[in-house]
């Protein structure tokens, strides 16, 4: 879809956050603002000059003093003629001089308005303006600088790269169903197993960066998980750096769950304590085990939380086993945590064996199936840094963060159904006598994939959904 030009109405928000500040900004953005800033300004203002300007209502008296910015037409944010005023940033004063622009002709606008104007003049594709959002929304600095690369386009050119190839190759299929009689060799000649193959591999490039950048967006959701009094309050409390839940050695004590925010290797982590799992007829206790399941549910990552020095008591580990195996849903990825490791006379390590504690496992497969242990000390820190390590190397995000993109998952989707496109077509050209036919509608509908990434093929109803999600203002 091309982008077509908005409305001609002229649109106002306040853009600064709601509250008190030390400024505040009014943005209006239309076309022919020449009245609107004269009766607000008083004076024509330069183009891309700070002003510093009085601010009037209607009978020309003073509503606040600051400064104005005038972006003429095209080379504004939106495309459109824009004007910044740049006031004291109470919410009264933001309100009068919004309520000015209004009575002046603009509208109030609508979240994301600004942005998708942006969009539909050309000076942002789909992909770049999601991203603001992005940056705005972003809760670490591995994450603003990954959705930084959004904005700046490196992740629609690495699209664009994709599409073009895709272009190149359906030429020689096109040729060939439009001209049979020329009878191109189009396998031969044009070399299309070996481009499909380049093709299908920077694509997996692009969508190994694109998850990591969805975990940079969206962040992971960690829980902890075992019975009462084996160190999970601990364990959270280390992670986070803080007295974040009770500890006493009384099993029982966590009732709730406890979540807090961490951040690991530029990964945002929501790490959830739990109430220990056990059967109990304490009704509070009882409901702090419920929520414990919920949490469960929701995680991306649980740690089962043992203690080490149960490791050579067979009845308590197999107890701990069993209390586990109805508990975690086999899609939940899972790390063995060995608590308390120094009580067990063991030194902080890593292991990867057949796992006897692997709540998913049956006892008969418990021998043949590899699980991830780590042992460690809650209380001191020891062995901390390795657990951080392998949560990192499960989310499968360990190496590749540094050059990730943001990304959202409608373009997960899009890259994923270009994926399943692309390898229909390696199936086809590895057959003898290839369907030309098919061949290029899988071609076509790779490149469509890849087009609605960036929005040069995309539905209007999913245009109004995305920008719905911006804030007003942007």
């Amino acid at each position: 879809m091309s982008p077509s030009r908005p409305p001609t109405a002229s649109i106002a928000a306040i853009a600064t956050p709601p509250g008190r500040g030390g400024i505040g900004i009014v943005r209006v953005s239309g076309e022919h603002l020449d009245e609107l800033i004269l009766a607000i300004a008083g004076r024509e203002l330069p183009p891309r000059v700070a002003t510093r300007v009085l601010f009037r209502d209607a009978l020309g008296a003073a509503i606040d003093s600051g400064l104005a910015l005038y972006f003429p037409r095209p080379h504004s944010y939106t495309g459109e003629d824009v004007v910044e005023w740049h006031g004291h940033g109470g919410p009264a004063v933001m309100r009068l001089l919004l309520s000015r622009c209004v009575d002046l002709g603009a509208r109030l606008a609508e979240p994301g308005e600004f942005t998708k104007r942006a969009f539909l003049n050309g000076k942002l594709d789909l992909a770049q303006a999601e991203s603001v959002a992005d940056v705005i929304e972003a809760s670490t600095a591995t994450a603003v600088r990954a959705a930084a690369r959004s904005l700046t386009g490196e992740f629609s050119r690495e699209v664009h790269a994709l599409r073009d190839a895709l272009i190149d190759l359906r030429m020689y299929t096109e040729a060939t169903l439009d001209f049979p009689e020329e009878d191109l060799d189009l396998l031969r000649e044009g070399d299309v197993a070996a481009r499909l193959a380049a093709i299908r591999e920077r694509l997996a490039n692009v969508m190994t960066r694109a998850r990591s950048g969805a975990i940079l967006r969206s962040g992971l959701t960690l829980v902890l998980v075992g019975a009462p009094n084996v160190g999970k309050s601990s364990l959270l409390n280390r992670l986070v750096g803080d007295e974040a839940a009770i500890v006493t050695p009384v099993p029982g004590t966590t009732r709730d769950t406890v979540e807090r925010q961490i951040e690991i290797g530029g990964i945002p982590l929501n790490v959830i304590d739990t109430a220990g799992l056990r059967d109990t007829e304490d009704p509070v206790e009882r409901l702090g085990i419920a929520r414990t399941r919920a949490a469960i549910e929701r995680s991306d990552v649980a740690l089962v939380i043992v203690e080490a020095s149960e490791d050579s008591d067979a009845a308590r580990s197999a107890a701990a086993r069993a209390l586990l195996v109805t508990e975690l849903p086999a899609s939940v990825p899972r790390i063995i945590v060995h608590n308390k490791c120094d009580l067990a006379f063991a030194a902080p390590h890593v292991e990867r064996y057949p796992a006897m504690l692997d709540p998913s496992l049956s006892a008969e497969t418990a021998t043949e199936a590899v699980a991830t242990h780590v042992w460690l000390c809650a209380l001191t820190g020891d062995g901390v840094p390795l657990l951080e390590a392998e949560v990192m190397r499960i989310a499968g995000v360990e190496h590749a963060v540094e050059d990730a993109f943001f990304a959202r998952e409608r373009q997960l989707a899009a890259l994923a159904d270009a994926g399943r496109h692309l390898d229909a077509a390696v199936l086809l050209v590895a057959g003898s006598a290839p369907p030309l036919e098919l061949l290029a509608e899988e071609l076509r509908g790779a490149q469509q994939a890849f087009s609605s990434i960036t929005g040069e093929f995309t539905a209007d109803d999913l245009l109004g959904e995305i920008f719905s999600r911006f804030c007003i203002g942007k």
